[in-house]
């Protein structure tokens, strides 16, 4: 089974530090939260973010215990989380308060 690395459990995606993740894998989470499993439903490059769980369009998208952005369609366990389904919120003094607030 492939580990990725979650940092707080408030986290609802984890990050494949250990090596790429193929369709079809079997990925657990590590670290902080370690009670999650999923299928991967895409191939994810190391680096780079699975979702632990179903996180619905408009939904604050939390790394590190922190908003990276907003889900900018439904994302299904087991998805590649990245540039092509999240709205980033860094840069967005406009959105920065609002998904503050929301991982709280």
């Amino acid at each position: 089974m492939k580990k990725v690395f979650v940092v707080y459990a408030t986290d609802n995606v984890g990050t494949a530090v250990l090596e790429a993740i193929h369709t079809g894998d079997h990925v657990a989470s590590n670290g902080e939260r370690s009670d999650l499993e999923v299928i991967a439903l895409a191939d994810i490059a190391y680096g780079h973010k699975i979702a632990l769980m179903d996180i619905a369009a408009g939904d604050t998208v939390l790394k590190y215990g922190l908003s990276i952005g907003s889900a900018s369609r439904d994302i299904k366990a087991g998805e590649h989380v990245h540039a092509h389904n999240v709205e980033s919120n860094r840069g967005r003094g406009d959105l920065a308060g609002r998904a503050q607030v929301a991982a709280e």
